[in-house]
């Protein structure tokens, strides 16, 4: 099984991309620098978590849009 992020991570990303679209990078050193400069997070921790999960979805290509 893989890694499982809860839906507070999952939430932040959507709503960061939203706003900055271009926000994403493919590398996770670039990804937790522009998010120190567009989001206010609680905790490095968060901070992190958030740029790995950007990270992923960069490499495998998926999209975070809600279907509706």
């Amino acid at each position: 099984m893989g890694r499982v992020r809860n839906t507070f991570i999952k939430r932040n990303a959507r709503k960061i991309l939203e706003k900055y679209p271009d926000a994403a990078a493919k590398t996770f050193e670039e990804n937790k620098v522009s998010l120190k400069s567009k989001a206010d997070f609680a905790s490095k921790k968060i901070r992190n978590r958030v740029a790995g999960f950007f990270t992923f979805i960069k490499k495998k290509g998926i999209s975070l849009k809600k279907v509706e």
